[in-house]
């Protein structure tokens, strides 16, 4: 363990930030090519959802994963930036590529359908937990006042999760196994925190 904890003191956080733009650019490339099947706007909107949880699974799995050893700490901004951006985009994709700026028909949608409402819900309770991600908010707020406000993160997977168990209609594996990480990563959070043992005097 120590040798990874190693490893990830070592690496750049922009390294993160690289690879999390890895699969929009795969993303990109499948447009342009007509490689995203015959729904593409579907394809990219249900793409860029996913990649959004899938990023803000990892930012809550740091703590747990630190609790056994892991210390990826300094990823975890990046990891929830990450997700913040991707789950912006597929905002964007619904507003304009499915919608079409169709701004009445929208209002309709967030009455009509509830995974619709949830998924603007978790998208606002991530507004303020990305603009409060900077080292001079956490000094202006305080790491009290801020780890509180972020726990935010919470409501966001929830809504997140119901809103892609909603979407998809259909209990699939894909959705079982993001039902279930979300679950643990969350039950995790429940768990008490190891005291550390005090050393005995020699």
């Amino acid at each position: 363990m120590e040798r990874l904890n190693g490893l990830a003191r070592r690496l750049p956080t922009w390294v993160v930030y690289g690879l999390g733009l890895v699969p929009l650019a795969f993303l990109i490339w499948g447009a342009a090519t007509g490689g995203l099947g015959v729904e593409p706007v579907k394809a990219i909107e249900h793409r860029l959802g996913e990649l959004g949880l899938q990023f803000l699974l990892a930012s809550l799995a740091i703590t747990p994963l630190r609790r056994i050893g892991l210390n990826l700490i300094r990823f975890r901004r990046a990891l929830g930036l990450l997700s913040f951006f991707y789950i912006a985009l597929h905002l964007v994709a619904w507003i304009w590529l499915d919608m079409g700026l169709r701004w009445a028909e929208m209002a309709a949608d967030l009455v009509k359908r509830p995974y619709v409402m949830l998924g603007m819900l978790g998208f606002v309770a991530m507004i303020p937990l990305a603009v409060t991600s900077t080292n001079a908010a956490i000094r202006r707020m305080g790491p009290v006042a801020w780890g509180r406000l972020h726990r935010l993160t919470y409501a966001a997977i929830l809504a997140g999760l119901a809103h892609l168990t909603l979407v998809s209609k259909v209990w699939t594996t894909e959705i079982l196994v993001y039902l279930a990480l979300g679950t643990l990563l969350l039950a995790a959070r429940l768990l008490p925190r190891r005291k550390a043992t005090p050393r005995l005097a020699s």
